[in-house]
């Protein structure tokens, strides 16, 4: 049997000045089944070579989308690598599926406490409620959505906590936890 592979999208407009998506890439780094993609280094024109993201696409089990929430929404270099790369024929529609049946799990850092994320909270919606639009476009790409990993209240988590949902992570991406799914 093939060992499960990883592919880690980092999506962070700035990772250089990131203190949570620097830290949570950094404790990856390591695993051997996991590829590590910073989206931002790797195409800082935001154009990105089609043909490349989609082979490496092919040749992963689990996707990883992995970035810091903004404005109720993806950064906007995981948003432009989308439209660039899951395109028709390839991610979806006649002769789209090359990524049916591979996991799509995202991790994902919020500036507010996950109170906020409530009905009666500040965002008034929860978390579930605003990640449809991926949870549709998982479905659309014959993804399989994974329970998101999130760390809510990212400025103000000590570094504790920060190591903490760091080894979550570590654990969540484990070979084993990666082929008991």
């Amino acid at each position: 049997m093939t060992p499960q592979r990883t592919l880690v999208l980092v999506a962070h407009p700035d990772l250089e000045s990131s203190r949570i998506t620097a830290h949570l890439t950094s404790a990856i780094m390591d695993l051997e089944h996991v590829t590590v993609h910073e989206l931002s280094a790797a195409h800082p024109d935001r154009r990105f070579d089609t043909a490349r993201e989609q082979e490496l696409l092919r040749g992963h089990d689990t996707i990883v989308w992995q970035f810091p929430w903004h404005w109720y929404s993806v950064p906007g270099v995981l948003k432009e690598w989308m439209d660039q790369v899951l395109t028709y024929g390839f991610a979806y529609g006649a002769g789209g599926g090359a990524l049916h049946g591979k996991r799509l799990q995202l991790v994902l850092s919020t500036g507010g406490p996950e109170s906020s994320y409530a009905p009666a909270g500040h965002n008034r919606f929860t978390m579930e409620e605003l990640l449809r639009p991926l949870d549709a476009t998982a479905h659309l790409c014959g993804l399989e959505m994974a329970e998101p990993l999130i760390l809510h209240s990212a400025p103000r988590v000590d570094a504790d906590e920060l190591g903490r949902h760091a080894a979550r992570y570590r654990e969540l991406l484990a070979p084993a936890s990666v082929a008991a799914r």
